[in-house]
Protein backbone atom coordinates (compact mmCIF):
# COMPACT_ATOMS: atom_id res chain seq x y z
CA UNK A 1 0.00 0.00 0.00
CA UNK A 2 3.21 2.28 0.87
CA UNK A 3 4.36 1.83 -2.72
CA UNK A 4 0.77 3.36 -4.02
CA UNK A 5 1.41 6.36 -1.75
CA UNK A 6 4.94 6.76 -2.98
CA UNK A 7 3.89 6.55 -6.68
CA UNK A 8 0.90 8.89 -6.07
CA UNK A 9 3.07 11.71 -4.37
CA UNK A 10 6.25 10.78 -7.11
CA UNK A 11 3.18 11.69 -9.93
CA UNK A 12 2.07 15.00 -7.96
CA UNK A 13 5.73 16.26 -7.68
CA UNK A 14 7.20 15.21 -10.95
CA UNK A 15 4.41 17.65 -12.90
CA UNK A 16 6.23 19.54 -15.81
CA UNK A 17 5.22 23.30 -16.81
CA UNK A 18 3.43 23.48 -19.88
CA UNK A 19 2.85 26.82 -21.67
CA UNK A 20 -0.10 26.51 -23.80
CA UNK A 21 -2.86 29.06 -24.75
CA UNK A 22 -6.27 28.64 -26.33
CA UNK A 23 -6.33 29.85 -30.27
CA UNK A 24 -8.95 32.48 -29.05
CA UNK A 25 -6.67 33.93 -26.53
CA UNK A 26 -3.46 33.78 -28.68
CA UNK A 27 -5.31 35.38 -30.92
CA UNK A 28 -6.43 38.58 -28.28
CA UNK A 29 -3.05 38.72 -27.35
CA UNK A 30 -1.76 39.32 -31.02
CA UNK A 31 -3.67 42.49 -31.43
CA UNK A 32 -2.78 46.13 -29.68
CA UNK A 33 -5.53 46.30 -27.44
CA UNK A 34 -4.80 42.65 -26.56
CA UNK A 35 -4.31 43.22 -22.52
CA UNK A 36 -7.84 44.24 -21.03
CA UNK A 37 -9.25 41.43 -23.25
CA UNK A 38 -7.32 39.20 -22.07
CA UNK A 39 -7.78 40.09 -18.53
CA UNK A 40 -11.47 39.62 -18.99
CA UNK A 41 -11.26 37.04 -21.27
CA UNK A 42 -9.11 35.21 -17.55
CA UNK A 43 -11.50 36.40 -15.04
CA UNK A 44 -14.45 34.66 -17.22
CA UNK A 45 -11.91 31.32 -17.41
CA UNK A 46 -11.45 31.44 -13.35
CA UNK A 47 -15.11 32.12 -13.07
CA UNK A 48 -16.21 29.34 -14.81
CA UNK A 49 -13.87 27.09 -13.12
CA UNK A 50 -14.78 28.06 -9.67
CA UNK A 51 -18.73 26.88 -9.82
CA UNK A 52 -17.70 23.03 -10.12
CA UNK A 53 -15.00 23.57 -7.37
CA UNK A 54 -17.93 25.18 -4.97
CA UNK A 55 -20.18 22.93 -5.81
CA UNK A 56 -18.14 19.77 -4.90
CA UNK A 57 -17.21 21.50 -1.46
CA UNK A 58 -20.93 21.99 -0.75
CA UNK A 59 -21.88 18.32 -1.68
CA UNK A 60 -19.36 16.96 1.03
CA UNK A 61 -20.10 19.54 3.43
CA UNK A 62 -23.77 18.76 3.78
CA UNK A 63 -22.68 15.01 3.42
CA UNK A 64 -20.04 15.90 6.67
CA UNK A 65 -23.13 17.48 8.59
CA UNK A 66 -25.81 14.39 7.86
CA UNK A 67 -23.04 12.10 8.97
CA UNK A 68 -22.17 14.12 11.83
CA UNK A 69 -26.06 14.75 13.06
CA UNK A 70 -26.39 10.64 13.31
Amino acid sequence: MNKYYLLGLLFLLSTLDVNSQCSMLSAIMETDQGYESAKGLNRGIVYLMSIPYILVGLIIWKIYRMNKAE
